[in-house]
């Protein structure tokens, strides 16, 4: 994902990685395999955090209705703590708002 490529080298959309239409199940998955973190507004992935925990991690973005450019503002804004997260061995949920 080009707009936050020079803070999360390696992010991915969906729709990039053939998963636009993918169920819950495939993006987790595909996630954990692949040591990707889920960003997502989708509380189904909050549930599962919690249900399964990780891998994968996930970021919950609680912006409610709002543009990708919002959601990406939001992301390169907690940039130091998303990072934190993501190297914090037993952290598997992180909620943004």
């Amino acid at each position: 994902m080009q707009a936050i490529a020079d803070l999360f080298p390696g992010s991915a959309h969906v729709r990039d990685i053939g998963l636009a239409t993918a169920d819950d199940d495939d993006v987790w998955s595909y996630a954990a395999t692949h040591d990707f973190a889920i960003v997502s507004k989708d509380a189904d992935f909050h549930q599962r955090s919690f249900l399964f925990g990780h891998p994968p991690k996930v970021i919950w973005v609680r912006l409610g209705n709002c543009s990708t450019a919002d959601v990406i503002a939001l992301l390169r804004m907690r940039a130091r703590d998303i990072l934190a997260f993501d190297s914090d061995p037993g952290g598997s949920f992180l909620e943004l708002r």
